[in-house]
Protein backbone atom coordinates (compact mmCIF):
# COMPACT_ATOMS: atom_id res chain seq x y z
CA UNK A 1 0.00 0.00 0.00
CA UNK A 2 1.61 3.14 -0.43
CA UNK A 3 2.70 5.70 2.12
CA UNK A 4 0.66 8.84 2.78
CA UNK A 5 2.40 12.01 2.70
CA UNK A 6 1.42 15.39 3.77
CA UNK A 7 3.02 19.09 2.69
CA UNK A 8 2.03 22.73 3.21
CA UNK A 9 -1.21 23.29 1.49
CA UNK A 10 0.22 26.17 -0.83
CA UNK A 11 2.64 23.76 -2.79
CA UNK A 12 -0.04 22.45 -4.65
CA UNK A 13 1.86 18.64 -4.99
CA UNK A 14 1.17 16.59 -8.61
CA UNK A 15 0.45 13.43 -8.35
CA UNK A 16 2.91 10.33 -10.00
CA UNK A 17 2.13 7.75 -12.48
CA UNK A 18 2.39 5.23 -9.75
CA UNK A 19 0.07 7.34 -7.80
CA UNK A 20 -2.39 7.50 -10.62
CA UNK A 21 -2.67 3.84 -10.98
CA UNK A 22 -3.17 3.81 -7.45
CA UNK A 23 -6.51 5.35 -7.70
CA UNK A 24 -7.60 3.65 -10.84
CA UNK A 25 -8.26 0.95 -7.85
CA UNK A 26 -9.99 3.53 -5.23
CA UNK A 27 -12.43 5.14 -8.17
CA UNK A 28 -13.95 1.81 -9.63
CA UNK A 29 -17.45 3.46 -10.37
CA UNK A 30 -16.69 7.01 -9.09
CA UNK A 31 -16.69 10.37 -10.83
CA UNK A 32 -13.54 11.89 -9.58
CA UNK A 33 -10.36 11.25 -10.48
CA UNK A 34 -9.20 12.04 -6.98
CA UNK A 35 -9.06 13.17 -3.50
CA UNK A 36 -7.12 16.44 -3.19
CA UNK A 37 -7.79 18.06 0.41
CA UNK A 38 -10.18 20.45 0.88
CA UNK A 39 -9.04 24.14 0.49
CA UNK A 40 -9.25 24.91 4.08
CA UNK A 41 -6.84 22.55 5.13
CA UNK A 42 -3.10 23.77 6.22
CA UNK A 43 -1.98 20.57 4.64
CA UNK A 44 -3.09 18.25 1.90
CA UNK A 45 -2.48 14.47 1.77
CA UNK A 46 -1.08 12.96 -1.19
CA UNK A 47 -0.22 8.83 -2.05
CA UNK A 48 3.27 8.46 -3.23
CA UNK A 49 5.37 5.28 -3.91
CA UNK A 50 7.10 4.58 -0.96
CA UNK A 51 9.59 2.33 -3.39
CA UNK A 52 8.60 -0.98 -1.84
CA UNK A 53 6.11 -2.46 -4.01
CA UNK A 54 4.45 -5.53 -4.76
CA UNK A 55 1.93 -4.43 -2.39
CA UNK A 56 -1.73 -5.70 -2.64
CA UNK A 57 -4.10 -3.21 -4.30
CA UNK A 58 -6.26 -0.52 -2.73
CA UNK A 59 -9.86 -1.86 -1.88
CA UNK A 60 -12.52 -0.28 -3.74
CA UNK A 61 -13.89 3.24 -1.88
CA UNK A 62 -16.60 2.10 0.14
CA UNK A 63 -19.74 4.66 0.89
CA UNK A 64 -19.85 5.82 4.48
CA UNK A 65 -22.39 7.82 5.69
CA UNK A 66 -22.30 9.99 9.02
CA UNK A 67 -25.22 11.46 10.95
CA UNK A 68 -25.99 15.04 11.41
CA UNK A 69 -28.00 16.66 13.52
CA UNK A 70 -28.49 20.59 12.39
CA UNK A 71 -30.30 23.32 14.35
CA UNK A 72 -32.53 24.42 11.26
CA UNK A 73 -33.16 22.47 8.30
CA UNK A 74 -34.78 25.39 5.61
CA UNK A 75 -32.06 27.09 4.30
CA UNK A 76 -32.75 30.97 2.70
CA UNK A 77 -31.32 32.40 -0.41
CA UNK A 78 -32.06 36.23 -2.51
CA UNK A 79 -30.21 34.96 -5.49
CA UNK A 80 -31.94 36.67 -8.79
CA UNK A 81 -31.14 33.85 -10.90
CA UNK A 82 -33.05 30.85 -9.30
CA UNK A 83 -36.87 30.85 -9.07
CA UNK A 84 -37.26 29.75 -5.09
CA UNK A 85 -35.86 31.66 -1.70
CA UNK A 86 -36.08 28.40 0.23
CA UNK A 87 -35.09 24.50 0.09
CA UNK A 88 -33.90 21.34 1.92
CA UNK A 89 -30.92 19.20 1.68
CA UNK A 90 -31.46 15.92 3.41
CA UNK A 91 -28.30 14.56 2.56
CA UNK A 92 -24.56 16.55 2.05
CA UNK A 93 -22.07 15.11 -0.57
CA UNK A 94 -23.88 12.57 -3.16
CA UNK A 95 -23.32 8.98 -4.40
CA UNK A 96 -24.68 9.69 -8.00
CA UNK A 97 -21.08 11.25 -8.64
CA UNK A 98 -21.35 13.09 -11.28
CA UNK A 99 -18.08 14.84 -12.25
CA UNK A 100 -19.64 18.21 -12.91
CA UNK A 101 -21.26 18.91 -10.09
CA UNK A 102 -20.96 22.70 -8.77
CA UNK A 103 -21.69 21.27 -5.11
CA UNK A 104 -18.59 19.58 -4.49
CA UNK A 105 -16.30 22.48 -3.13
CA UNK A 106 -19.22 22.53 -0.36
CA UNK A 107 -17.26 19.31 1.08
CA UNK A 108 -14.30 21.63 1.85
CA UNK A 109 -16.58 22.71 4.51
CA UNK A 110 -16.49 19.72 6.53
CA UNK A 111 -12.71 18.90 5.74
CA UNK A 112 -13.46 17.07 3.15
CA UNK A 113 -12.74 16.86 -0.82
CA UNK A 114 -14.59 17.67 -2.75
CA UNK A 115 -13.29 14.82 -4.73
CA UNK A 116 -13.87 11.60 -3.89
CA UNK A 117 -14.66 12.07 -0.62
CA UNK A 118 -17.84 14.19 -1.82
CA UNK A 119 -19.32 10.90 -3.65
CA UNK A 120 -18.27 8.40 -0.45
CA UNK A 121 -18.00 10.14 2.40
CA UNK A 122 -21.81 11.24 3.21
CA UNK A 123 -24.00 12.95 5.72
CA UNK A 124 -27.44 12.49 6.49
CA UNK A 125 -29.89 14.34 8.37
CA UNK A 126 -31.90 11.84 10.46
CA UNK A 127 -34.19 15.05 12.16
CA UNK A 128 -35.15 16.50 8.84
CA UNK A 129 -38.57 15.52 8.90
CA UNK A 130 -39.05 16.87 12.79
CA UNK A 131 -36.91 20.21 11.89
CA UNK A 132 -39.09 21.25 8.93
CA UNK A 133 -42.82 20.49 10.57
CA UNK A 134 -40.84 23.05 13.59
CA UNK A 135 -40.58 25.31 11.11
CA UNK A 136 -43.38 25.36 9.55
CA UNK A 137 -45.00 25.42 12.61
CA UNK A 138 -43.38 28.79 13.49
CA UNK A 139 -46.27 32.01 14.32
CA UNK A 140 -43.91 34.15 11.49
CA UNK A 141 -43.77 31.28 8.63
CA UNK A 142 -44.78 31.95 4.86
CA UNK A 143 -45.54 29.77 3.02
CA UNK A 144 -43.28 29.67 -0.84
CA UNK A 145 -42.12 26.63 -2.63
CA UNK A 146 -39.36 24.57 -1.32
CA UNK A 147 -36.73 23.59 -3.49
CA UNK A 148 -35.50 19.98 -2.78
CA UNK A 149 -32.50 17.95 -4.93
CA UNK A 150 -30.84 21.62 -6.27
CA UNK A 151 -27.38 20.90 -4.42
CA UNK A 152 -27.50 17.13 -3.89
CA UNK A 153 -29.92 14.94 -5.12
CA UNK A 154 -32.64 13.89 -2.18
CA UNK A 155 -33.52 10.38 -4.19
CA UNK A 156 -29.41 9.32 -4.02
CA UNK A 157 -28.81 5.67 -3.37
CA UNK A 158 -28.37 5.79 0.48
CA UNK A 159 -32.12 7.13 0.44
CA UNK A 160 -33.61 3.32 -0.05
CA UNK A 161 -32.04 3.13 3.77
CA UNK A 162 -32.76 6.57 5.49
CA UNK A 163 -35.94 7.66 4.09
CA UNK A 164 -35.18 11.29 4.34
CA UNK A 165 -36.76 12.36 1.35
CA UNK A 166 -39.96 10.71 2.46
CA UNK A 167 -39.98 11.70 5.71
CA UNK A 168 -39.79 15.44 4.18
CA UNK A 169 -42.47 14.53 1.64
CA UNK A 170 -45.08 13.69 4.28
CA UNK A 171 -44.64 16.57 6.20
CA UNK A 172 -44.85 18.44 3.24
CA UNK A 173 -48.41 16.62 1.85
CA UNK A 174 -49.74 16.48 5.23
CA UNK A 175 -49.17 20.52 5.57
CA UNK A 176 -49.86 20.86 2.29
CA UNK A 177 -47.18 23.07 1.16
CA UNK A 178 -46.05 23.26 -2.29
CA UNK A 179 -42.37 21.93 -3.22
CA UNK A 180 -40.38 21.79 -6.71
CA UNK A 181 -37.79 18.42 -6.70
CA UNK A 182 -34.97 17.89 -8.87
CA UNK A 183 -33.58 14.42 -9.49
CA UNK A 184 -31.60 12.22 -11.77
CA UNK A 185 -33.01 9.03 -9.98
CA UNK A 186 -36.21 6.55 -10.78
CA UNK A 187 -36.11 6.15 -6.90
CA UNK A 188 -38.73 9.56 -6.78
CA UNK A 189 -41.26 6.79 -8.29
CA UNK A 190 -41.58 5.12 -5.03
CA UNK A 191 -43.45 8.55 -3.75
CA UNK A 192 -45.95 8.20 -6.43
CA UNK A 193 -48.68 7.71 -3.57
CA UNK A 194 -47.58 11.46 -2.09
CA UNK A 195 -47.32 12.79 -5.04
CA UNK A 196 -50.18 11.97 -7.15
CA UNK A 197 -52.65 13.72 -4.45
CA UNK A 198 -50.10 16.54 -3.90
CA UNK A 199 -50.08 17.05 -7.92
CA UNK A 200 -53.85 17.09 -8.19
CA UNK A 201 -53.76 19.72 -5.64
CA UNK A 202 -51.23 21.75 -7.69
CA UNK A 203 -48.71 21.33 -5.01
CA UNK A 204 -45.67 19.48 -6.77
CA UNK A 205 -43.61 19.49 -9.49
CA UNK A 206 -40.69 17.10 -10.55
CA UNK A 207 -37.69 17.84 -12.67
CA UNK A 208 -35.15 15.53 -14.12
CA UNK A 209 -31.70 16.30 -15.34
CA UNK A 210 -30.72 14.85 -18.57
CA UNK A 211 -27.79 15.48 -19.60
CA UNK A 212 -26.75 12.84 -22.24
CA UNK A 213 -28.80 9.91 -24.38
CA UNK A 214 -25.22 8.64 -24.58
CA UNK A 215 -25.30 5.77 -21.84
CA UNK A 216 -21.21 5.69 -21.94
CA UNK A 217 -21.16 9.16 -21.69
CA UNK A 218 -23.62 8.89 -18.94
CA UNK A 219 -21.61 6.41 -17.00
CA UNK A 220 -18.08 8.39 -17.14
CA UNK A 221 -20.06 11.69 -16.28
CA UNK A 222 -22.34 10.09 -13.72
CA UNK A 223 -21.57 6.54 -12.35
CA UNK A 224 -23.72 5.79 -10.12
CA UNK A 225 -27.15 8.09 -10.98
CA UNK A 226 -30.06 6.28 -13.53
CA UNK A 227 -29.13 5.33 -16.76
CA UNK A 228 -30.40 8.01 -19.71
CA UNK A 229 -33.14 5.56 -20.88
CA UNK A 230 -34.58 4.93 -16.78
CA UNK A 231 -34.69 8.63 -16.85
CA UNK A 232 -37.02 9.24 -19.33
CA UNK A 233 -39.09 6.46 -18.30
CA UNK A 234 -39.35 7.96 -14.84
CA UNK A 235 -40.12 11.35 -16.54
CA UNK A 236 -42.75 9.28 -18.72
CA UNK A 237 -44.25 7.50 -15.71
CA UNK A 238 -44.66 10.68 -13.69
CA UNK A 239 -46.36 12.58 -16.65
CA UNK A 240 -48.44 9.59 -17.18
CA UNK A 241 -49.75 9.76 -13.20
CA UNK A 242 -50.63 13.50 -13.47
CA UNK A 243 -47.68 14.91 -12.21
CA UNK A 244 -46.15 18.12 -13.84
CA UNK A 245 -42.99 17.50 -15.41
CA UNK A 246 -40.15 19.50 -16.19
CA UNK A 247 -36.30 17.95 -18.22
CA UNK A 248 -33.54 19.78 -17.25
CA UNK A 249 -30.49 19.63 -19.90
CA UNK A 250 -28.00 20.36 -17.56
CA UNK A 251 -24.90 20.94 -17.67
CA UNK A 252 -24.04 21.93 -20.82
CA UNK A 253 -21.37 21.07 -22.02
CA UNK A 254 -18.85 22.41 -24.75
CA UNK A 255 -17.95 20.11 -27.57
CA UNK A 256 -19.60 16.89 -25.53
CA UNK A 257 -23.33 17.09 -24.98
CA UNK A 258 -24.12 20.53 -26.66
CA UNK A 259 -25.35 18.28 -29.88
CA UNK A 260 -27.90 16.87 -27.93
CA UNK A 261 -30.12 19.67 -26.79
CA UNK A 262 -32.48 19.25 -29.74
CA UNK A 263 -32.54 15.27 -29.31
CA UNK A 264 -33.14 15.59 -25.70
CA UNK A 265 -35.48 17.92 -25.95
CA UNK A 266 -37.69 16.04 -28.23
CA UNK A 267 -37.45 12.81 -26.11
CA UNK A 268 -38.87 14.48 -23.22
CA UNK A 269 -41.86 16.05 -25.06
CA UNK A 270 -42.90 12.81 -26.96
CA UNK A 271 -43.35 11.92 -23.67
CA UNK A 272 -45.53 14.31 -21.85
CA UNK A 273 -43.16 16.55 -20.45
CA UNK A 274 -44.38 20.08 -20.08
CA UNK A 275 -41.47 22.00 -19.02
CA UNK A 276 -37.71 22.46 -20.01
CA UNK A 277 -34.85 24.30 -19.03
CA UNK A 278 -31.07 24.49 -19.00
CA UNK A 279 -27.72 25.00 -17.50
CA UNK A 280 -24.33 26.33 -18.82
CA UNK A 281 -21.89 23.95 -16.96
CA UNK A 282 -20.21 25.94 -13.89
CA UNK A 283 -16.80 25.26 -12.80
CA UNK A 284 -16.71 26.88 -9.10
CA UNK A 285 -13.37 26.65 -7.28
CA UNK A 286 -11.95 23.43 -6.99
CA UNK A 287 -14.30 21.93 -9.27
CA UNK A 288 -12.28 23.07 -12.45
CA UNK A 289 -9.37 21.30 -11.91
CA UNK A 290 -11.73 18.05 -10.33
CA UNK A 291 -13.03 18.46 -13.93
CA UNK A 292 -10.25 19.36 -15.74
CA UNK A 293 -8.68 16.13 -14.75
CA UNK A 294 -11.97 13.74 -15.48
CA UNK A 295 -11.35 15.23 -19.26
CA UNK A 296 -7.69 14.50 -19.62
CA UNK A 297 -8.61 11.18 -18.40
CA UNK A 298 -11.96 9.96 -20.48
CA UNK A 299 -10.87 12.48 -23.37
CA UNK A 300 -7.95 13.26 -23.86
CA UNK A 301 -8.28 15.02 -27.20
CA UNK A 302 -10.92 16.87 -26.72
CA UNK A 303 -9.82 18.20 -22.82
CA UNK A 304 -8.12 21.43 -24.57
CA UNK A 305 -11.15 22.23 -26.79
CA UNK A 306 -13.56 21.90 -24.74
CA UNK A 307 -11.84 23.87 -21.72
CA UNK A 308 -11.43 27.01 -23.57
CA UNK A 309 -14.79 26.70 -24.96
CA UNK A 310 -15.75 26.69 -21.41
CA UNK A 311 -13.93 29.74 -20.62
CA UNK A 312 -15.10 31.47 -23.38
CA UNK A 313 -18.42 31.47 -21.81
CA UNK A 314 -17.08 32.89 -18.47
CA UNK A 315 -15.10 36.12 -20.11
CA UNK A 316 -11.86 34.19 -20.54
CA UNK A 317 -11.93 33.15 -16.95
CA UNK A 318 -12.03 29.69 -14.77
CA UNK A 319 -15.77 30.64 -13.46
CA UNK A 320 -17.70 33.99 -13.26
CA UNK A 321 -20.10 33.53 -10.40
CA UNK A 322 -21.99 37.10 -11.07
CA UNK A 323 -25.72 37.33 -10.92
CA UNK A 324 -26.97 36.63 -14.20
CA UNK A 325 -23.95 35.16 -16.02
CA UNK A 326 -23.13 32.55 -14.03
CA UNK A 327 -26.35 30.11 -14.78
CA UNK A 328 -26.17 30.90 -18.71
CA UNK A 329 -22.45 32.22 -19.40
CA UNK A 330 -21.46 35.08 -21.71
CA UNK A 331 -19.62 35.40 -25.13
CA UNK A 332 -21.12 34.37 -28.94
CA UNK A 333 -20.63 30.67 -27.50
CA UNK A 334 -23.15 30.40 -24.75
CA UNK A 335 -25.26 32.83 -26.83
CA UNK A 336 -25.46 30.50 -29.18
CA UNK A 337 -26.26 27.62 -27.34
CA UNK A 338 -29.69 29.98 -25.55
CA UNK A 339 -30.65 30.45 -29.07
CA UNK A 340 -30.53 27.09 -29.91
CA UNK A 341 -32.04 25.90 -26.72
CA UNK A 342 -35.01 28.61 -27.17
CA UNK A 343 -35.34 27.64 -31.05
CA UNK A 344 -36.03 23.79 -29.89
CA UNK A 345 -38.42 24.95 -27.26
CA UNK A 346 -40.68 26.62 -28.89
CA UNK A 347 -40.72 24.32 -31.83
CA UNK A 348 -41.22 21.29 -29.50
CA UNK A 349 -44.29 23.61 -27.67
CA UNK A 350 -42.58 23.76 -24.40
CA UNK A 351 -44.55 26.47 -22.58
CA UNK A 352 -42.33 30.05 -21.56
CA UNK A 353 -44.82 30.57 -18.53
CA UNK A 354 -43.96 27.92 -15.92
CA UNK A 355 -45.78 26.30 -13.78
CA UNK A 356 -46.65 28.29 -10.63
CA UNK A 357 -47.31 25.91 -7.64
CA UNK A 358 -50.22 26.67 -5.12
CA UNK A 359 -49.90 28.12 -1.61
CA UNK A 360 -52.95 28.94 -0.14
CA UNK A 361 -53.88 25.89 0.69
CA UNK A 362 -51.09 25.57 3.65
CA UNK A 363 -52.17 24.29 7.23
CA UNK A 364 -49.31 24.86 9.79
CA UNK A 365 -48.56 21.97 11.72
CA UNK A 366 -49.35 22.22 15.04
CA UNK A 367 -46.88 23.88 17.43
CA UNK A 368 -45.61 22.15 20.60
CA UNK A 369 -48.35 22.68 23.53
CA UNK A 370 -51.09 24.03 20.88
CA UNK A 371 -54.41 22.12 21.13
CA UNK A 372 -55.68 20.52 17.97
CA UNK A 373 -58.46 22.21 16.18
CA UNK A 374 -61.82 19.99 15.84
CA UNK A 375 -62.57 20.97 12.67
Amino acid sequence: MPATAYVERFRAPSRSADAQQTLLNLRRGRGAQSNESGRFELHAYVPIDDGWGGQEPEAQLATTVTLERPKTIIARNDSPDISFDRSINPYRGCEHGCVYCFARPTHAYMGLSPGLDFESKLFAKPDAASLLERELAAKNYTPRTIAIGTNTDPYQPIERQHRLMRQVLEVLARAQHPVGIVTKSALVLRDLDLLVPMAQKGLVKVALSVTTLDPVLARKMEPRAATPEKRLATLNALAEAGVPTCVMVAPIIPALNDSEIESILARAKAIGVREAGYVMLRLPLELHDLFSEWLTAHYPDKARHILSLVRSTRDGKKYDSTFGKRMTGTGPYAWMIGRRFEAAAVKLGFGRNKLKLRHDLFVPPARAGQQLRLL
